[in-house]
């Protein structure tokens, strides 16, 4: 690449992210989140923003060029704008120490407000007004009262010299505390999405951080906020059912930008089921502008209230809308009924048996094996063992619906599965079970489970929209297509969602 003197390369594209967990957000996306404010907020000096997950400080950055370019009539001298701007518009509490100096360094042009390269002329702290404050978990029973960390991982005599991944904005019962007799107009950010239990008794697990930040921001009571956070809400999520169920009916969400493949936001990185960012406006009771991005283009929006009847997840894909309207007008029983929970047989995933068969032994499957146990290691579902039924596995694919393929497997009499699989059935006989597969096997199944399913997890629940059908005989996509009565446009929206079946 040839430089120009007019070349200027911004840093803050440059960053490495700290984690999967903790992404710096680009300048571009952060310019996109806050083109769904009302700009009028830029044109007065009265506005007041706050981050409070602060990791490279553009967001902060990108508000302070907006009031430079808004105030410039009401506040003509450039060093004046700064100061105010800076001194009683922008306020931001960073997740770590290090993050508070690169945020002061973004915002100030200097990591310390009061220095001598500061654009800033007012501060007399080190910090201004973009902090760090090194806080503890409080632990009762074993877990932080606020954000459920366990003391076993992220206690005080465990952790050392590492991070404690106590952050401020949540670890206080009451926020507003946090910066007294200040009212913010403008809460916006990049929470840090999860916390990384590796080490617990019951194994590593991945806990969901980012919608206490929601929650804390929504309870400050600002009129605006603007987050980016994982789509995995959207139907599932440890821990996440209430804050999906205050998201879904608050109708307080006027703009949501959904992105299935979360590296059109953060390059590079993989954020199983996609990410979204959302305009929540107090004051604001109606339908929300749901736009779908797909390959770095809007594939459609529509206005929309999030909540569905009779559903507790939001359905992402706008055009899928009519097709489960229709679907769901028949009434019929679901196939949800037909799959166990996990565990069926009472087996774990690494439960093992012996590798050739003996007498009165019966079939085991599990993770790319077969092995044989007694009828008596059978503590669930005994009375199934001897049916004809169809296992699935229980973690499929990535959350990608146009690539997830869920293969059954015909689980003969005398056998039974570990954990890695989910009991289907049971059924009269093989010749129905077979039929039961090439129901499976449609585009038309795994769209339906695709609604529900945008991470690896297979369980009975994402299976709730697809209806029971007569097993008697196979069926096919046309079959379905027709029986439901659905147009060119629904069948091939359908067609383009899930790759063929082969």
């Amino acid at each position: 690449m040839i430089l120009t003197n007019n070349y200027n390369p911004d840093v803050l594209t440059c960053l490495a992210n700290l984690s999967n967990d903790e992404v710096f957000t680009p300048p571009q996306v952060v310019n996109r989140m806050l083109d769904m404010l009302p700009q009028e907020l830029f044109c007065s000096k009265e506005t007041k923003f706050l981050d409070p997950v602060s990791k490279s400080g553009v967001f902060l950055r990108e508000i302070a060029k907006r009031l430079m370019k808004g105030l410039e009539r009401e506040i003509p001298d450039i060093y004046d704008r700064a100061d105010h701007i800076l001194t009683h518009q922008l306020y931001g509490i960073a997740i770590t120490e290090l993050t508070a100096l690169t945020s002061r360094r973004s915002l100030y042009c200097s990591k310390h407000a009061n220095g001598q390269y500061s654009i800033c002329r007012k501060f007399q702290n080190e910090e201004g007004n973009l902090r760090f404050r090194a806080i503890e978990h409080k632990f009762v029973d074993g877990k932080c009262k606020w954000c459920g960390a366990t003391e076993s991982v992220f206690g005080k005599k465990y952790r050392k010299d590492l991070e404690s991944h106590a952050y401020e904005f949540i670890h206080t019962d009451k926020p507003e505390k946090l910066f007294p007799n200040m009212k913010f107009d403008v809460i916006i950010g990049n929470p840090p999405y999860q916390l990384n239990t590796a080490g617990e008794e019951n194994g590593a697990q991945a806990k969901p951080l980012y919608h206490i930040f929601v929650q804390q921001a929504i309870k400050l009571n600002s009129r605006y906020v603007v987050m980016i956070t994982p789509s995995r809400w959207f139907a599932g999520g440890w821990g996440l059912d209430d804050f999906r169920n205050m998201m879904l009916t608050c109708n307080h969400i006027r703009e949501l930008h959904d992105f299935q493949n979360s590296s059109e936001c953060f390059s590079g990185v993989d954020i199983k089921g996609g990410v979204s960012y959302f305009l929540y406006e107090n004051k604001y009771d109606g339908p929300c502008e749901f736009v779908s991005h797909s390959n770095n283009t809007i594939v459609s929006s529509k206005k929309r209230f999030l909540k569905t009847e009779g559903c507790d997840t939001l359905i992402r894909y706008n055009e899928s809308l009519g097709i489960l309207d229709k679907v769901r007008s028949f009434s019929e029983h679901t196939f949800e009924e037909l799959v166990s929970t996990k565990k069926p047989f009472g087996m774990t995933t690494n439960y093992h048996g012996k590798p050739e068969p003996f007498n009165n032994s019966i079939k085991l499957y599990g993770n790319k094996r077969i092995e044989y146990i007694t009828q008596k290691e059978v503590t669930r579902n005994a009375e199934f063992v001897n049916s004809h039924k169809l296992i699935v596995p229980k973690a499929v694919g990535s959350g990608d619906g146009k690539t997830d393929v869920i293969k059954p497997i015909y689980c003969e009499p005398q056998s039974v599965c570990t954990e890695t699989y989910l009991l289907v059935g049971p059924f009269e006989n093989k010749q129905m079970c077979e039929n039961v597969c090439t129901y499976i096997d449609t585009k038309f199944f795994h769209f339906l489970v695709t609604l529900l399913k945008n991470t690896q997890d297979c369980m009975k629940k994402v299976y709730s929209f697809v209806p029971i059908q007569d097993f008697s005989h196979p069926w096919t996509d046309e079959m379905l297509y027709e029986k439901y009565g659905l147009d060119e446009d629904e069948i091939a929206f359908i067609e383009s969602m899930i790759r063929p079946m082969d």
